[in-house]
């Protein structure tokens, strides 16, 4: 409580000073008093009307995630159903092994109310798994819960042949909080708040009832031994269980509107770390979202690892005289062909290059196959995507889609660069500029796939499968400064 009344003191400080600020500020006729309690009213109003509307207001959140909210809700209105139909059938059974009090000689309303209220809680969970309970629905089901209870109540004093006073000793009122606990699977303050306020309107009901029913039979008492064993009213009594209701309400939707709070703010950030996952690599994502600190720029380490670097040939000049939907759709087509290959054989795409693809193998995680791996991948990507020619053809591509790929090794820097406000995650490395070199070095070369003797004799250590088609000893490279050995495992 000492926490709750802290939160509370400091909502209202901070109301009462930003109502202050607007009142010095305000150059109108009205006076600072009355600019004060105006602000006042109005932020309270505000905390009000966002209670009714069930937490914090949904501007700014994507309908996708909205969708999803409204999914886990109708998931908690069939919970709530089940933990419904269970506790009927519960007291249902308790009620038909149980023998009856003695002294019940009036009409038994009890098995009446459970029937009925085990169609009603059946019908409820039925609707609940066909569509979206409206907020009406679920208003007439708290009414229905508050009526079951109430009337339960109400009947034993007719049920047992006793002046009303007699049912507002019952245990049974206890159920209440069964009911409002209920509401709270939901996360939903308004629905807690609906069925505690309801419970104590009924509760209210009942004691007035109570008080105005037979005058002559019923007198208001402090003595608590006459209110127990006579038919009096203990003012006191039932005050103390109308204030434990609504304690226990209010302190409920507070808890639930901070916590519904949090929900919405922890499904924004579920659905912005799926959407980092097809971004991302995997691990690389983890890695991102599962961060113990804030990630900054310069972090990092050094693995070994091969670099695959992928391009299709003439795209530029064959896009430029294709419609955009055209050119995207077979890019989608090349794109997820090359994603499902490489993830295959352990590697993951660092990042997508327009038409060029940089993926790595063994730098987001250790491997020691990472040389095979990446050779292994390369070689099959260009068998797939010339087996896969109609897919291509079918998205528009005018002729056969032809690629280029190429293959390095070595020591590599993973992390994150950028500035404060813009990070990327990446890897950096000799190995990484002599994948791209080679890679263009296949047209020149008129090859597929191309890699370097030590890149080549590292994947054979490493039981590597692909055939060696061609050797090219001391050959030009266009940026590279000494020669390279080439060699060339596709053409």
């Amino acid at each position: 409580m000492s926490f709750l009344t802290e939160r509370l003191f400091q909502w209202i400080k901070s109301s009462h000073i930003h109502a202050l600020r607007v009142a010095h500020s305000t150059p109108n006729g009205e006076t600072p008093l009355s600019i004060f309690f105006r602000v006042i009213m109005s932020t309270y109003r505000d905390k009000l009307r966002y209670i009714v509307n069930g937490g914090p207001p949904e501007r700014g959140i994507p309908d996708r995630v909205r969708s999803e909210i409204r999914a886990r809700e109708a998931t908690s209105e069939r919970l709530i159903g089940w933990v419904q139909l269970a506790l009927v059938l519960f007291f249902s059974t308790l009620y038909a092994i149980a023998p009856r009090a003695e002294g019940s000689s009036g009409f038994n309303f009890v098995p009446i109310a459970l029937g009925t209220y085990f169609l009603f809680t059946v019908l409820r969970l039925v609707l609940s798994y066909r569509f979206e309970l409206p907020r009406w629905y679920l208003l007439v089901s708290i009414g229905v819960d508050m009526a079951l209870l109430v009337g339960l109540i109400f009947s034993f004093h007719i049920q047992y042949g006793q002046h009303p006073t007699f049912y507002l000793k019952t245990p049974t009122l206890m159920y209440v909080f069964i009911f409002i606990g209920l509401r709270a699977l939901r996360f939903d303050p308004r629905f807690v708040l609906t069925t505690g306020l309801v419970a104590v309107a009924g509760w209210l009901g009942l004691v007035f009832y109570a008080a105005f029913a037979d005058m002559d039979q019923m007198r208001v008492t402090r003595n608590y031994v006459e209110y127990l064993t006579g038919n009096t009213i203990l003012i006191g009594a039932e005050l103390d269980k109308t204030m434990v209701i609504l304690a226990v309400t209010v302190i409920l939707s507070v808890a639930l509107y901070r916590g519904r709070s949090m929900l919405f703010e922890a499904t924004r950030d579920h659905a912005a770390a799926s959407d980092l996952r097809r971004f991302f690599a995997p691990e690389v994502a983890a890695s991102i979202t599962e961060a113990h600190q804030e990630l900054q720029a310069g972090e990092g380490s050094q693995r070994e690892a091969a670099i695959l670097y992928a391009d299709i040939r003439s795209f530029t000049a064959t896009s430029a005289v294709l419609p955009p939907e055209t050119v995207l759709a077979v890019l989608a087509e090349y794109q997820n062909l090359a994603s499902e290959i490489i993830n295959q054989e352990g590697g993951r795409i660092d990042k997508f290059l327009g038409d060029g693809i940089l993926a790595t193998f063994g730098a987001v995680h250790p491997s020691a196959t990472y040389a095979a791996d990446a050779l292994r991948a390369a070689s099959r990507l260009v068998e797939g995507v010339s087996s896969e020619q109609g897919r291509f053809l079918n998205a528009g591509w005018p002729g056969p889609l032809r690629i280029g790929t190429a293959v390095a090794a070595g020591p590599v820097t993973v992390g994150v660069i950028g500035s404060k406000n813009r990070l990327e995650f990446t890897v950096i490395g000799d190995a990484v500029n002599r994948a791209a070199k080679l890679e263009d070095a296949n047209k020149t070369q008129k090859t597929a796939a191309l890699t370097d003797r030590s890149t080549w004799d590292l994947a054979c250590r490493q039981d590597c499968s692909v055939p060696m088609i061609e050797l090219r000893p001391r050959s030009q490279v266009a940026g590279v400064s000494h020669t390279v050995d080439l060699v060339v495992f596709a053409c």
